[in-house]
């Protein structure tokens, strides 16, 4: 019997997506340590120039969960169909195709930097270090969309732990390399790069080895020539992951110039503090979507409704009890992860807090709102997974980042997150309650 199949209770589900939970959680915690050992070893201006950058080159690594969520709605939704040839070739085609996709936007990222950069606001202090991490972190574009895409994939395989695996393996590789090239040789921005570089591989490249020659697996990685219509129909439906993607950096470009307007580089530098912490408490809720996103694929291919609706509920009730914890969490960690980020500045560490105890209100809703978005991807209703994403990622948070802070200053650019939250919850509401005679959840 598939591994996806059956009927999953509350304990059943937990355990499935515990590795992915873990996963991205360890992913996030790795990051977490990247901005530790720039802003404590490299400095203030180098921590801003890497976070004024970052949302750009979050894009281009970002096809990498368009690929794999819209690949895994489409292998598993065929696994499902009981055609498991077919699915290994729908996996070949868009693996194939991100590992290309993943060369050429490497390449053409890497001869644009330095505009990048300066359209991003970049000053004369910050240019080389933006410059500089860009060019190292896209030399490894390649390998890490194939990270991204094999965490999906991975789940879909039966195979969560061997994701979990890899990622603890490339997050402790690029730890003991932060330390290494940072604290100890000194190459400040371009070593956390090259040590991130380098973590990826570590994460891509097993996965990769094994989907080619494992027997046991579902899924089988072959050679095949990407058809385009699969691999299209793959990333419109997984056009939501990489909108919100796309729209979360967009929107992060948005914040750092409101940031330079109102305080400066250290409102830059507050931010990215408040984004790396953030990444860790979403995490939880991006890690449940990606275990239990194929097996709600699994059982739509299956046309197994009542199985359908009892996934829904349970992926309910287990989003608000995590967003409810993390809300917690987020709120009396704030003081210490401060310390830790920019404790040698009093005024910097000051803000940060603010900024940290407000950004803790957002996590509650955000739960929901991911699932609601991943929900229709795993339906391979791309559409409506990607208006959702994008009104949430997108339209909310620009609005309310640009009004306002024309009201409430600094604070209004930091609680422009939790309304945003609240106005997508409210949409996604709605439209849940619309599709749901359509599609049985």
């Amino acid at each position: 019997m598939n591994r996806l199949a059956g009927h999953y209770t509350y304990g059943r589900l937990l355990r499935y997506c515990l590795a992915p939970v873990a996963m991205m959680v360890f992913s996030s915690i790795y990051g977490v340590v990247d901005g530790f050992f720039v802003s404590n070893w490299a400095g203030q201006t180098a921590f801003a120039a890497v976070n004024l950058i970052m949302p750009a080159l979050m894009i281009l690594g970002g096809l990498g969960f368009m690929y794999g969520t819209g690949g895994t709605a489409l292998a598993a939704r065929t696994l499902g169909e009981g055609k498991k040839e077919l699915a290994s070739r729908y996996f070949s085609m868009v693996t194939w195709t991100a590992v290309v996709t993943g060369v050429l936007t490497g390449a053409l990222g890497s001869i644009f930097a330095p505009d990048i950069a300066r359209l991003l606001g970049a000053d004369a202090g910050m240019m080389k270090d933006c410059v500089e991490y860009a060019r190292v972190i896209l030399f490894f574009n390649a390998t890490f969309i194939l990270q991204n895409v094999f965490q999906s994939f991975l789940a879909a395989a039966g195979r969560p732990g061997l994701g979990f695996v890899c990622t603890v393996a490339a997050g402790i590789t690029n730890m003991i390399l932060d330390w290494l090239f940072i604290a100890v040789f000194g190459w400040g921005t371009s070593g956390v790069a090259l040590a991130t570089g380098l973590g990826t591989c570590v994460g891509s490249i097993p996965p990769l080895v094994w989907f080619m020659t494992s027997r046991s697996s579902s899924l089988r990685l072959m050679a095949v020539v990407p058809a385009p219509g699969p691999v299209a129909g793959a990333c419109l439906n997984g056009m939501s992951e990489f909108m919100s993607n796309i729209s979360g950096s967009l929107v992060s470009i948005l914040f750092n110039f409101q940031l330079m307007r109102y305080v400066g580089e250290q409102g830059v530098a507050a931010y990215g503090v408040v984004m790396y912490v953030a990444f860790f408490f979403i995490a939880v809720f991006f890690g449940y979507t990606m275990g239990v996103s194929p097996v709600i694929s699994y059982h739509f291919g299956a046309r197994d409704r009542q199985e359908l609706h009892s996934l829904f509920g349970k992926s309910l009730v287990i989003s608000l009890c995590a967003g409810l914890v993390m809300t917690a969490l987020a709120e009396i960690l704030a003081g210490p992860l401060a310390a830790v980020y920019v404790g040698y500045d009093a005024s910097l560490e000051a803000m940060t807090i603010d900024a940290m105890e407000i950004f803790a209100t957002c996590i509650v809703f955000a739960g929901i709102n991911i699932f609601s978005s991943a929900l229709f991807t795993a339906l391979n209703n791309g559409l409506i997974s990607a208006a959702v994403a994008c009104l949430r990622s997108l339209v909310f948070q620009a609005a309310c980042v640009l009004i306002l802070p024309q009201f409430f200053g600094v604070s209004g650019i930091w609680w422009s997150m939790t309304l945003a939250e609240v106005l997508a919850l409210l949409v996604n509401m709605v439209i849940l309650a619309k599709e749901q005679k359509r599609y049985g959840y």
